[in-house]
């Protein structure tokens, strides 16, 4: 397999640089699954980690310079094909993991601000039958009934608002987490809360200057 790189059309890879050689480079895969990079007689040079070559064998982590600026690495040049598939198909774990932190905040907060709200009349009506055995004739254990009686709802609708004002920002922040990775991975555009395999159906980025195969052919 070549993959031939410069600024002409007719390329597999082809660079818009104006420091580019038409016909730049060329990247050869070898027998054994190892990559040469093979400079083309190009005008300005392809360097390799700084180092100017005429071939090398190259790995992912090296830094190629095509000419005096354009930089790239091997994994941007395997996607001459635009093909995003792989990377696409990751995605469906974030939208999924999303849904489901969404819908464990709401229920398990919902929860929560009803067990709060509630249980004080609950209390309340314990402590009634307490003091009704207990408690007759004795005034102390009448003004402990009255407090409970009048304060308890009052701190549990307090607990209960509180919990409920936590969602908002619970909600926030798992919001913008997802749009940092729910991302087209070519060109980084946020995709929305638009389900995967609704995108998945459309099988390419949207973005006209982006067009990334999400399924492949």
């Amino acid at each position: 397999m070549v993959i031939k790189i410069g600024k002409s059309d007719d390329n597999d890879f082809v660079v818009n640089d104006p420091h580019v050689s038409r016909h730049h480079a060329r990247l050869i895969r070898e027998e054994e699954g190892c990559w040469l990079l093979e400079d083309a007689n190009s005008t300005n040079g392809t360097f390799v980690n700084d180092c100017q070559i005429l071939k090398k064998r190259i790995t992912p982590t090296d830094k190629i310079r095509l000419g005096d600026s354009y930089i790239v690495v091997l994994s941007d040049i395997l996607k001459f094909n635009n093909d995003y598939s792989e990377e696409f198909a990751k995605l469906k774990k974030i939208y999924d993991d999303y849904i489901q932190a969404k819908v464990k905040i709401q229920s398990s907060n919902q929860f929560k601000t009803r067990l709060f709200q509630s249980l004080p009349f609950a209390l309340t009506g314990v402590v009634g039958v307490i003091i009704g055995f207990l408690g007759k004739g004795n005034p102390e254990l009448l003004m402990i009934s009255l407090f409970v009686t009048v304060c308890a709802p009052t701190i549990g609708i307090y607990l209960g608002a509180k919990q409920s004002s936590k969602i908002p920002q619970q909600l926030q922040d798992i919001a913008n987490q997802f749009k940092i990775d729910y991302v087209c991975p070519k060109c980084g555009t946020f995709l929305g809360e638009i389900p995967w395999e609704s995108l998945k159906n459309r099988k390419q980025c949207p973005v006209s200057t982006c067009k990334a195969k999400w399924v492949s052919n």
